[in-house]
């Protein structure tokens, strides 16, 4: 199992309305990031707009290309692309860099 962190900024005059639409994640974008394996994952967000994101998977780059495929995912990148800084271009998903993992105590 991978253990995936990445980094990401929401503008700060969009934070209020990044954290209302996390509390109501549709149902449909649950289902497929479960479906396409995305397990254990969590966004945490500080009050200066850092997003800091966690999930555990069997193969990144697989749950990407499965998450990419389905139309939910193109709804949803679309509605929170505005809310990112930084984006240069990409979709929220796409921006997502893993970081290099340098310790982990199991």
């Amino acid at each position: 199992m991978q253990r995936v962190c990445f980094l990401l900024k929401v503008r700060p005059d969009r934070i209020a309305e990044y954290r209302e639409r996390h509390a109501a994640v549709w149902p449909e974008m649950c289902e497929a990031l479960t479906a396409t394996g995305w397990h254990n994952y969590s966004l945490f967000l500080r009050d200066d707009g850092l997003l800091v994101g966690y999930l555990e998977t069997e193969d990144f780059d697989a749950a990407r290309a499965g998450m990419e495929a389905t139309e939910v995912n193109a709804r949803w990148q679309a509605e929170m692309g505005p809310l990112f800084e930084s984006l240069d271009g990409d979709r929220p998903d796409e921006a997502m860099k893993p970081l290099t993992e340098v310790f982990h105590l199991a």
